[in-house]
């Protein structure tokens, strides 16, 4: 069995390379990857080797050569396929490690024009996408954090089940699709183009909800990715996920509370505010909001922009809240039930 690893992202590479020599598998690196595998004393063999074709300019062209493609798109089933690659002396890959140039890490450090250009990802992209496509007969891993899940599946079945297989391509276009993503925004942005013809997005998944608009749904929080403000960035202290609605309701409270310079809080229910009040004291500022509409409050969510003190606890103890966003919260005092 050949592996064919070529990472820009090395977390978890190491131990996932040692346990598939450690199952007999042959690794194929590519220069940077193979200086790394070296270091750490696992054996694998350059491209250059497999191909007999130097790297040509200066690493635009490595991968790019029939005896990698046509050994990861070969059809194992079809016998005209394995009498090609018999011919031609092709030995099949039947796994693909790969992740792509960090074009957006780049892109945030400003680089522009040719510099940026070169940390687009061609022959990366081409490898996940030709070994998501031959799924059924090779394994496609985009992402570093699958690498234990499938060594334990080889481990144990000496093999990838079908399932596993198609997420994992699912996976692999969805990566490079993302790539693209941020590749067409910043070229976009570059030429001015506003509203192009065809909008592409990239997102990042949050968080899992604990069910949809209703019970029986499922949901989940999506970013844009390398956004990182308002809901998308916070972080739950307490208490079970929240729901689709409770997400809702606890943005609309939010963002009313951000709106404010003084100490505001606000009460939303139904993606409506059903209390907003402000005053230089915060708890006074819950006691308003919370007169405003007293009946609905209950079971709300409850919005503030200032930080979450023992005093202010104390006022919101004896009405239930779904849930409280605030910029912050005081440490208990040792010794407090509040």
């Amino acid at each position: 069995m050949r592996a064919l690893l070529s990472v820009s992202d090395p977390s978890g590479l190491v131990p996932f390379a040692h346990g598939l020599r450690e199952l007999g598998w042959e690794i194929v690196a590519t220069d940077g990857t193979r200086a790394l595998l070296t270091s750490e004393g696992v054996e694998s063999r350059s491209v250059e080797e497999i191909t007999g074709q130097a790297i040509l300019l200066g690493g635009r062209v490595k991968t790019l050569h029939p005896k990698i493609h046509a050994g990861i798109l070969a059809r194992r089933s079809d016998p005209q396929h394995r009498a090609e690659l018999e011919r031609e002396g092709i030995v099949p890959i039947d796994l693909v490690a790969v992740n792509l140039y960090p074009f957006r890490e780049a892109a945030s450090r400003g680089l522009s024009g040719v510099e940026l250009m070169e940390k687009v990802d061609i022959g990366g992209v081409t490898l996940l996408r030709a070994a998501a496509k031959n799924h059924e007969d090779v394994i496609v891993v985009a992402r570093p954090e699958r690498y234990s899940a499938v060594l334990e599946e080889l481990r144990e079945r000496g093999t990838v089940d079908p399932e596993t297989r198609r997420e994992l391509a699912a996976e692999a276009y969805a990566h490079t699709a993302s790539y693209d993503a941020a590749i067409t925004t910043r070229l976009y942005d570059e030429s001015g183009v506003c509203f192009p013809d065809e909008l592409v997005l990239g997102l990042r998944k949050v968080r899992d909800l604990r069910y949809g608009e209703n019970p029986h749904q499922q949901a989940a929080l999506y970013a844009m990715r390398g956004e990182n403000g308002g809901m998308t960035g916070m972080e739950q202290l307490h208490g079970k996920a929240p729901s689709f609605n409770n997400l809702i309701d606890l943005n609309a409270a939010w963002r009313i509370v951000s709106d404010f310079r003084q100490p505001t809080v606000a009460i939303a229910k139904r993606d409506n505010p059903v209390g907003v009040a402000s005053d230089p004291e915060i708890v006074r500022a819950y006691r308003n909001a919370f007169r405003a509409d007293s009946i609905s409050a209950y079971g709300s969510i409850l919005g503030m922009n200032r930080t979450v003190d023992g005093e202010l606890a104390r006022a919101l103890q004896d009405t239930f809240y779904e849930a409280i966003v605030a910029p912050d919260y005081a440490p208990r005092p040792p010794g407090h039930l509040l």
